[in-house]
């Protein structure tokens, strides 16, 4: 979601009357906010000198943000909260527990099924958590008159050091927020508002030598600790990245069709987290494990009627099916070649490039030079015809 606000509301009645007021009103927040159903909650300080805006803008500099070009463009904004609103005296940082009954790289062993991260076999998170903060930002400006803004991902808020900053965790080597409650399974919200509320400690960073996330990851995203190169990222690739995938990254893929949870399962702060307990973040069973071959012949009806309120639906039916048969290609299990096959002629170039390299995987080499020989003469996308002869 993008942002809101300001609330159509008054200006502030008036500031709180000396710190024993401040930090009851804070108190008060948080009781809304546990009742809401949020289960992490602190308030950061935004006079707080903060690096985030300077490793943001080398990140952008380096080009590691790929073709996520509103990145560059609301580079500006995102550098620190007060650039996107300079009204803005504390940000309050809330967050859902979202942890797996099981590790999710268990999935990976069944190459004949799809892996699809933890975060998207639910409710779409965004929605989930946008009607929780209007609720509350509506009962913070009823009690307190203040203004506020409320933010759920997209926003150009970068929630996440913002988080380490209100103390609800720190942002480990996988540059993902860690929390001693609640692992690496953290989604984020925040509230900007012009109350002055009093800011919590920040958190420590207590990853120490471990380089389990490092380690784990399947494509080599991370080129030092606390740094990500977003270009060699499962998560970037399926769901960010549009056209062919390039082709150093495919067999890692694995049966990884939409994110990855490696480095975030691979965590050792995991062992204190428990199972999500929000109704609307438990897996589908349709979405837990789903066969590849009922996955790969979704068209674009059936596509939105599976992935409805899912943030899967946001990539769109082709690129999801690209993903798809880059993990028929990985399966190592022949017989799902008829399932690329079927794809040779889809409307998708997209598609269709994706299926030509899943049977290059699979078939022999006479079978596959027979099914290039068969390929429509009508073929005209230099990506699809660059799949058949580089295959």
């Amino acid at each position: 979601m993008t942002e809101t606000g300001p609330l159509d509301l008054p200006q502030d009645r008036a500031e709180a009357d000396g710190e024993g007021a401040a930090e009851a009103i804070k108190a008060a927040i948080r009781v809304k906010a546990l009742e809401l159903g949020f289960e992490a909650f602190g308030v950061a300080d935004l006079d707080t000198p903060w690096s985030a805006g300077e490793r943001l803008e080398e990140f952008v500099a380096d080009g590691r943000h790929g073709t996520m070009a509103w990145m560059e463009t609301t580079l500006e904004r995102r550098v620190h909260p007060r650039a996107m609103w300079g009204e803005a005296r504390s940000a309050i940082v809330l967050g859902l527990n979202y942890g797996p009954e099981t590790d999710p790289r268990e999935g990976q062993g069944r190459t004949d099924r799809a892996a699809i991260s933890v975060y998207a076999q639910g409710d779409d998170y965004h929605e989930v958590i946008k009607k929780r903060l209007k609720a509350l930002g509506r009962w913070m400006a009823e009690q307190y008159c203040c203004q506020l803004k409320v933010f759920v991902d997209t926003a150009p808020l970068m929630e996440k050091p913002l988080a380490g900053l209100a103390g609800l965790g720190w942002q480990g080597k996988h540059t993902n927020l860690v929390s001693r409650t609640f692992g690496s399974w953290l989604f984020l919200g925040a509230v900007l508002t012009t109350l002055d509320l009093p800011p919590d400690a920040p958190g420590a960073e207590t990853c120490g030598s471990c380089r389990a996330c490092l380690d784990a990851c399947p494509t080599d995203a991370f080129p030092a600790p606390f740094q990500i190169d977003a270009r060699r990222c499962i998560s970037y690739l399926t769901i960010e990245h549009a056209g062919p995938i390039p082709v150093e990254f495919r067999a890692a893929m694995g049966n990884r069709i939409y994110g990855c949870d490696d480095c975030l399962a691979a965590c050792p702060w995991n062992k204190f987290a428990a199972t999500a307990r929000e109704g609307a973040f438990h897996a589908r069973e349709a979405l837990k494990s789903p066969a590849l071959e009922d996955l790969a012949a979704l068209d674009d009806a059936a596509f939105r009627v599976l992935f409805s309120k899912s943030p899967v639906k946001r990539v769109g039916r082709d690129r999801f099916v690209r993903n798809v048969l880059y993990a028929v290609g990985n399966s190592g299990r022949p017989a799902l070649a008829e399932v690329a096959r079927a794809r040779l002629d889809d409307t998708s170039p997209m598609v269709r490039g994706a299926a030509v390299w899943a049977l290059s995987r699979l078939l022999d080499k006479a079978a596959f030079q027979a099914a290039a020989g068969a390929r429509p003469v009508e073929e005209i996308d230099e990506d699809v015809l660059a799949e058949w002869g580089r295959s």
